[in-house]
């Protein structure tokens, strides 16, 4: 009997990690394929035109996924965050100011957002993805060595996976450059 019941159990396991398997076997590029649904929504949740020369699709939908469905990063990374007249809390559809998505310079005091869109190099908010996955993982303002970020909820999105946030930051890679549409206030 007990042979009989570790048998069945040895059977168990293996279907369950076969069903787990062909969910994600674990293989790079794996993920993509499984978050199609989520991939195609990001694609068409982009405010701005997105350059794909080059880039995975999958994973920069994603990212829109993430950072536009989810993630709510226009909220404080694009000022203002709605096109004029569109703003949804006070009756508007909701229309995302692309003009200056994600550009940063919304105040929070003594505190302004950072500009996510990506620099001469390319870089989103100039950083590598290293620097990127650290800042999010740690909240280490890479501006000011020492200074956690204080406005940013890092200690949420840190707990994103690095898949994720690979696919974040290959969004932020393919969005067109833009500036701040509100001037930062001044230091106090």
């Amino acid at each position: 009997m007990k042979r009989l019941l570790a048998g069945i159990a040895v059977v168990t396991l293996a279907a369950l990690g076969t069903l787990a398997g062909s969910r994600d076997s674990g293989r790079p590029g794996d993920e993509d394929r499984n978050d199609e649904a989520r991939v195609k929504r990001g694609l068409a949740l982009s405010p701005v035109p997105l350059d794909l020369h080059g880039r995975n699709r999958a994973r920069v939908g994603l990212g829109s996924y993430l950072v536009n469905a989810g993630g709510g990063c226009n909220d404080c990374h694009t000022c203002a965050p709605y096109a004029e007249g569109h703003d949804p809390f006070s009756g508007g559809d909701g229309l995302i100011n692309a003009e200056h998505y994600l550009a940063g310079g919304t105040s929070f005091g003594p505190f302004v957002s950072r500009n996510l869109t990506p620099d001469e190099n390319g870089l989103p908010a100039g950083l590598t993805l290293q620097q990127f996955i650290e800042t999010l993982r740690t909240g280490h303002d890479p501006e000011a060595p020492g200074r956690l970020l204080q406005v940013m909820p890092w200690p949420v999105y840190g707990n994103l996976t690095d898949h994720d946030l690979l696919a974040i930051y290959s969004f932020l890679s393919a969005i067109p450059h833009a500036e701040p549409g509100c001037a930062p206030a001044p230091p106090q």
